[in-house]
């Protein structure tokens, strides 16, 4: 990580998640954040896991980041950049399973719109 540009990672965070710590725990509590996503065998999903620990590093100090947190910061900009792209063309939204998913992941994209 030491190549990486740690204000960078934070700043391409920043911009990637755009719920709350608040918001994103609310969500997560909830039977369509659970029901979505990726699970290896288990019963949550990568993206639900996800949301847990971004749900830390929101209220972690940016003095207080490590390594590791700030590899997991770089991994949800990557997942949240590539699932943008994917938007479905001819699907409500609002109640996708693809918002649902980014939901998990900490973006919301029907916020600010």
């Amino acid at each position: 990580m030491a190549s990486e540009d740690p204000d960078r990672i934070r700043r391409e965070f920043g911009a990637a998640v755009n719920m709350t710590a608040g918001e994103l725990e609310r969500w997560l509590a909830t039977d369509e954040s659970q029901a979505v996503g990726q699970k290896d065998g288990d019963d949550e999903s990568t993206g639900h896991a996800s949301g847990r620990r971004i749900v830390e590093l929101l209220r972690t100090r940016k003095d207080d980041l490590t390594d590791d947190d700030l590899a997991h910061m770089r991994t949800v900009h990557g997942y949240v950049r590539r699932h943008l792209a994917q938007r479905p063309a001819k699907e409500d939204v609002a109640t996708s399973r693809w918002r649902y998913s980014l939901m998990n992941w900490g973006h919301d994209p029907m916020k600010g719109s």
